[in-house]
């Protein structure tokens, strides 16, 4: 990824859903214009989802994501259902994609988007070759879905403006206008960044929550100054006025709340993601579920992250030690990375989520909802990080 490319997390993600040899990768090639997905007469060429970002006219980046047919079978068919199945959790605009009058599954996975509140749209692919069946397929379509279905070729091309219309029109209300600082900066604001570089930051570079935070400060004008926690009192003191607000890593809470001005704000870069990309209010009132747990309690920690474990990495040994010195030695704590995360949350008393800034806001929202649903408590480290420091109540977000 160049330094000018949106990252992935922060795009619109497109997902492409049907039978095998539906056309899903031919349409992904001509929605992109590009050969990027393998394309065959053979059912089930695409094993693993294909991930392509894009920018699309009228749309901005995007990520359009080609699964496995949701129809596939046999050992490694169902391990590939599983991988489409997760790649629905991230999808914002569901593209379910049509080949015969047999509806069943479609309809299933229709159900299922619209009951995750993601906009779908219906495709009759191969137009070429259904040319008889195509009134048919849509009336059938309509009468037991309710959406009106777009014809298109992928192999003529034919069709495929119709269907960047539709995802258009479909985006989401408040798609790209939440800001990383929300209210809590605002043009001409001075906003002091406490970003301790430790091992988990390699040298040369910031994380990227650090880095898509400042890009929001400086898009909204704000003048920032940036320093590490042992010169934190050497920054306070070079500024003319206290700062409107000061994020910090979510690691030295404590300390920069100790040395805050009265008048400054705080928060944390984790804070500010768990509302960017999550349900901040949802994570708050479940960090307030660490009171009950006792040693006999099950912890799940979820980082988004698949990096091997580095001396002192918050989600693997600081927020474990943390916990345990809260509750007892003998709490039981389970960390799992990347997209390895439970269906099935009931015997964990809280689950406590990274940042998440390797993850869209539609997969971290489905997996509160998971939690929720469940009757689980769900937080983030930052938060649970203030709340174990005593000052959950004081920081904002």
């Amino acid at each position: 990824m160049s330094l000018t490319d949106t990252p992935r997390a922060n795009r619109l993600h497109i997902g492409l859903f049907g039978k095998r040899n539906s056309g899903k990768s031919s349409l992904v090639n001509a929605l992109t214009n590009q050969n990027i997905a393998l394309v065959s007469e053979v059912a089930g060429t695409t094993t693993d989802p294909v991930y392509k970002s894009m920018e699309i006219y009228g749309i901005g980046p995007c990520v359009f994501i080609d699964t496995a047919g949701f129809d596939d079978s046999g050992d490694l068919g169902t391990m590939r259902v599983e991988k489409t199945k997760l790649a629905r959790e991230k999808t914002d605009i569901a593209l379910v994609l049509f080949s015969d009058v047999d509806l069943v599954e479609e309809l299933q996975w229709i159900a299922h988007f619209k009951h995750a509140k993601t906009p779908v749209v219906a495709i009759i692919n191969k137009a070429d070759i259904l040319a008889d069946r195509i009134d048919e397929l849509k009336k059938v379509i309509k009468k037991n879905s309710g959406l009106d279905p777009i014809v298109v070729s992928a192999k003529e091309k034919q069709g495929i403006a119709k269907i960047r219309e539709e995802i258009i029109r479909l985006l989401p209300e408040d798609y790209e206008i939440k800001s990383i600082t929300g209210d809590l900066a605002k043009t001409g604001d001075t906003v002091l960044l406490v970003m301790p570089q430790d091992i988990q930051a390699p040298k040369g570079r910031l994380i990227l929550p650090q880095v898509q935070t400042l890009r929001d400060l400086l898009d909204k004008k704000c003048l920032v100054m940036s320093a590490t926690t042992d010169k934190l009192d050497e920054a306070l003191a070079a500024m003319k006025n206290p700062p409107n607000l000061i994020i910090t890593d979510s690691q030295v809470f404590k300390t920069v709340y100790d040395k805050k001005p009265k008048e400054s704000k705080l928060t944390s870069f984790s804070v500010l993601f768990a509302n960017y990309k999550g349900d901040i209010k949802f994570f708050t009132e479940s960090a307030k579920s660490i009171a009950s747990l006792t040693e006999d309690s099950h912890v799940l920690i979820a980082e988004a992250c698949t990096h091997a474990p580095l001396k002192e990495d918050i989600g693997r040994e600081k927020l474990p030690r943390l916990l345990r010195a809260k509750i007892g030695e003998k709490l039981t704590i389970t960390v799992v990375s990347g997209t390895d995360f439970p269906d099935d949350l009931s015997g964990y008393d809280l689950v406590i989520q990274c940042g998440a800034c390797m993850f869209n806001r539609k997969y971290v929202l489905s997996r509160a909802e998971k939690a929720r649903s469940q009757n689980v408590p769900m937080s983030n480290y930052g938060v649970v990080l203030a709340y174990l420091s005593g000052i959950l109540d004081k920081i904002d977000f």
